[in-house]
């Protein structure tokens, strides 16, 4: 497969590059946008502002996000992908909304961005995972999204089916595209195990993703972690769920994480909304 896999291509959209590459630049020096401690458990690895504003251009670029987008992160946390969006989103033509099983950061976003930034809301569901979450009242596969059907333009799910089950990552996808509008995209990163990745050819693949296969399952769990800690799926099993779902592949990117060359860590799949029914 070539590094990027165009199988339904957008169609041309004209982007100021040199008003994004300002923004982003912006974002990442803004001392004062807000920014969690870095010691809570729930900001991730790696700079917060840095790696914001890294997706952004990802979102924009790559997944076709509009300054006018109704969006959904699901998978907020504590606002890594929110704080750069408060500064490209039309504050009076946009929305966002965030969701998350953490209380914690939820608790931050609320307190932090939404009063600074009111078309910005984010919301705890009690998501049951064995990780984040081990006493959630929701099982993650009796999963209904708080939206109307197609309330949104854009959906985000970045390090979300990386720690879900495939019967959840189902349940997911079909909830997506109910609350997607005719035409809207999902953007999702993942950790697609194709033949380099699996017999780790170039011998450069990312030491901690050292994954290997469950059984006959489309799963590949890393050994001594446990199993959510991080979940790749056999290649062609995104794409097949996300066609079950009725949502088609736009852009498949694969990432530097099995030791090839490329612009990013984890794997892009960016897909659309099939049809117009329910």
């Amino acid at each position: 497969m070539t590094q990027v896999a165009l199988m339904h291509p957008a169609p041309a959209r004209l982007i100021d590059e040199d008003r994004v590459r300002w923004l982003l630049e912006s974002i990442r020096c803004n001392r004062f946008l807000p920014q969690p401690d870095s010691t809570d458990v729930v900001v991730g690895d790696g700079d917060f502002r840095a790696i914001g504003s890294e997706f952004l251009g990802y979102f924009i670029r790559i997944g076709g996000l509009r300054e006018d987008s109704r969006v959904l992160d699901i998978g907020c946390g504590i606002g890594r992908m929110a704080v750069p969006l408060t500064q490209y989103l039309d504050p009076q033509g946009s929305r966002y909304d965030g969701i998350d099983p953490v209380e914690g950061g939820i608790g931050w976003c609320q307190r932090t961005i939404t009063p600074v930034y009111p078309n910005f809301a984010f919301q705890r569901l009690d998501i049951a995972h064995e990780l984040y979450n081990p006493n959630g009242k929701i099982n993650g596969r009796a999963l209904a999204l708080p939206f109307p059907d197609r309330h949104f333009d854009f959906v985000i799910m970045t390090s979300v089916v990386t720690h879900l089950p495939p019967a959840e990552v189902l349940v997911y996808l079909a909830e997506v595209r109910r609350v997607l509008s005719p035409g809207g995209r999902l953007f999702m990163t993942a950790f697609v195990v194709d033949g380099i990745a699996a017999a780790n050819e170039t011998g450069r693949r990312d030491p901690r993703l050292a994954f290997r296969r469950y059984r006959e399952s489309p799963c590949w769990f890393v050994p001594n972690q446990p199993p959510l800690a991080a979940i790749g799926f056999e290649d062609g099993f995104l794409d097949k769920a996300l066609e079950r779902a009725g949502l088609s592949v736009a852009l498949k990117s694969l990432g530097r994480w099995r030791g090839t060359s490329a612009g990013h860590h984890q794997d892009f799949i960016v897909a659309k909304r099939r049809g117009n029914g329910r």
